[in-house]
């Protein structure tokens, strides 16, 4: 990704507090804004984000760790002292685990997110950028999805991201706070956690296929998705902070390619991929089970608002993606 240089400016020394820092997405964006010279303060309790994300960064002179939970007024308000921007990116994602567990959800994702947002008020914070949805498009069926036209939420998940949205609005309104609110497309790549009851569907079918498991796809395969990479993700957060026109303020915009693939093709993608480091993994059968409670059948982002407001380039199609993340996975799973 090349910045510019009034890009490069303006995060030189910047204040940037990024909670679930240590998580796939806050691991991500710590490393990155380190590297343009921003100080850096990640927060987390290590609920789902590990410690071995963030280990190399903790002797950096820019980087410091506040162990702690957003659900904690007083651990938010700390947080946020001094910060020029937050990065909101702490939440208990995952649509079964909110079935499974809605009460916990809410706490973390709308009690957590309002504790931020409060703290953000408080210690008179620049700008609140903060990991939104694509599931509260919930039973639009409309494509692509357009961030002004959205469906009955699906899960309690895809409720309490709704509620962040409304929350943040609100306090524009009511404080004068700007925020900013990035609704994620199903993000893969470095970092993502293939362990675990609710790891996300790229990361897990890396680890089956390199244990010579097959993988199950939920549903004929025929559902799509709009898969983005990290580094797509990375630059929408980034634009966030840096962009100087207060038209791109206070709305929300749908992070994401523009572009959709069947889960049935990602899977036989991976395949391919990982072929090339083990040929036994070719004769991996690929399986089908039920439909997921809550799952969405096709996801597909307009990002033309990103666009015209953000200045937003992706720098990575789905397949670019790929290859990147597979080289990742295969070198750092292995080990």
């Amino acid at each position: 990704m090349n910045l510019t240089n009034q890009q490069k400016e303006k995060l030189k020394g910047a204040k940037i507090l990024i909670t679930g820092g240590a998580g796939f997405i806050g691991s991500n964006l710590c490393e990155f804004f380190l590297k343009q010279n921003a100080i850096v303060t990640c927060l987390d309790n290590f609920a789902t984000g590990h410690k071995h994300n963030i280990a190399h960064l903790m002797t950096h002179e820019n980087f410091s760790l506040v162990e702690g939970d957003i659900r904690d007024v007083e651990t938010c308000q700390n947080a946020a002292n001094g910060q020029d921007y937050i990065l909101h990116q702490a939440a208990l994602g995952s649509v079964p685990r909110s079935i499974n567990d809605p009460i916990t959800s809410n706490d973390v994702n709308v009690g957590g997110f309002l504790n931020m947002l409060i703290a953000a008020r408080d210690q008179k914070v620049k700008r609140f950028t903060y990991a939104a949805s694509s599931s509260t498009y919930g039973d639009s069926v409309k494509l692509p999805k357009i961030e002004e036209e959205i469906g009955q939420p699906l899960s309690p998940y895809a409720i309490t991201k709704y509620v962040n949205e409304l929350y943040a609005t609100n306090f524009k309104l009511t404080y004068g706070l700007d925020t900013v609110g990035l609704r994620y497309f199903n993000v893969f790549g470095r970092k993502q956690d293939p362990k675990g009851a609710y790891a996300a569907v790229i990361p897990k079918f890396v680890i089956q296929f390199m244990n010579h498991e097959s993988p199950t796809i939920n549903g004929d395969g025929t559902f799509s998705r709009d898969f983005t990479y990290i580094d797509n993700v990375i630059q929408m957060n980034m634009l966030t902070i840096t962009t100087d026109n207060e038209d791109a303020l206070n709305k929300v915009y749908n992070t994401a390619v523009g572009d959709r693939t069947t889960i049935k093709d990602v899977a036989t993608q991976l395949r391919k991929q990982l072929s090339k480091f083990d040929t036994k993994i070719k004769e991996v059968e690929i399986l089908n089970g039920p439909i997921r409670k809550g799952d969405v059948p096709h996801s597909l982002a307009s990002i033309d608002k990103a666009k015209r407001l953000l200045d937003y380039k992706p720098t990575h199609e789905f397949n670019d993606g790929l290859k990147e993340a597979v080289d990742w996975y295969w070198n750092n799973l292995n080990k």
